[in-house]
């Protein structure tokens, strides 16, 4: 009986030994497993390397990221700064319209006042031989369309700077002309287009005609150059109111280049209304215009074709002729 009680207690003090060998052997496992962990000194060289990859990809992430703020904030300015592109094109765009719409306007003044500028050429050679017949001749056929029924002679000269220094030599040869197609009048008189006096000493009456004082005149011109505003209605108002005589026979020549006024049509109307029609269906003076080319060069200008405008519609309310010269050359 002793005997077996005996080997029942061997197995079981086999498997607690076995327990305890166990436990020893797994703490030996983890206190190495810890140990390697914890030494540095202990880690695989490949382990170190991916740790600083990892680094340098951390710091390139943030710089990338940094760089893409950056570029974020560019790209905002610029789509500012394109907005603002396109809103100035559009203004320029709008302005450009309406310039263009400007200019075809005035494109088309032009054309009409050429037109009719061209259409007072046309009848020159008309009025030529109506007035003084087919055989008539002269130094300078465009004078010759000018009717010479007047016994008192006033001119009305633009003294501008642009007739002064271009036109001036043609103004005298014009002088000269229209004085010889009157052998003989009775009176004359000289003033620029504000109305001042060439001969201060005969203002508000006649100067005797003369081949002296027909000298004078050319003589004067030389160096008579007086403030001008490029525009003959003082110099027109000045002489009529001045000088109209119901009995004389009064003619006024006025020259110019261009016309600087406002308006045409208020320039009419006010001569119209100084210059009365008489019982006979006359004017009070006759008004002749002569039109120097001196803006003529290339393209007209506005004002130069204004004044022929002015002048060819004056001229033929108050019985004259206009004449547009072809040249500022002598004939």
């Amino acid at each position: 009986m002793k005997r077996r009680a005996l080997r029942r207690d061997i197995p079981e003090a086999s498997i607690s030994f076995l327990d305890v060998i166990s436990c020893g052997f797994g703490a030996i496992v983890l206190l190495l497993i810890i140990a390697r962990i914890g030494d540095s000194d202990s880690l695989d060289p490949s382990d170190i390397a991916l740790n600083g990859d990892v680094k340098v990809m951390q710091e390139t992430l943030f710089e990338l990221r940094s760089k893409l703020q950056q570029y974020q904030a560019d790209i905002t300015a610029g789509k500012y700064q394109l907005l603002t592109h396109i809103d100035n094109i559009k203004t320029l765009s709008e302005r450009l319209a309406s310039a263009e719409k400007q200019l075809t306007a005035e494109k088309s003044d032009v054309s009409s006042e050429t037109a009719q500028l061209q259409l007072a050429l046309q009848i020159l050679t008309e009025e030529m031989e109506r007035l003084l017949g087919e055989n008539y001749q002269s130094q300078n056929q465009v004078i010759g369309g000018i009717p010479v029924d007047s016994e008192y002679i006033i001119f009305v000269i633009d003294t501008s700077g642009s007739m002064f220094s271009t036109a001036w030599s043609k103004v005298k040869q014009e002088m000269v002309n229209i004085l010889d197609i009157y052998p003989e009048v009775k009176g004359l008189q000289v003033m620029n287009d504000m109305g001042n006096y060439m001969f201060s000493d005969y203002r508000g009456r006649w100067m005797e005609d003369s081949p002296a004082s027909r000298k004078d005149i050319v003589r004067q011109l030389d160096n008579w150059q007086p403030f001008s505003n490029s525009s003959p209605v003082e110099g027109i108002q000045a002489a009529i109111s001045t000088y109209y005589d119901p009995g004389k026979k009064i003619s006024i020549y006025v020259f110019g280049d261009d016309f600087s006024g406002s308006s045409i049509r208020r320039v009419v109307d006010v001569v119209s209304k100084l210059n009365k029609t008489r019982r006979s269906g006359e004017r009070l003076v006759r008004i002749h215009a002569i039109g120097f080319p001196v803006h003529y060069q290339g393209t007209p200008s506005r004002s130069a074709i204004r004044f022929a405008a002015l002048m060819r519609e004056l001229s033929y309310q108050n019985g004259g002729t206009f004449v547009g010269l072809n040249s500022l050359t002598k004939e």
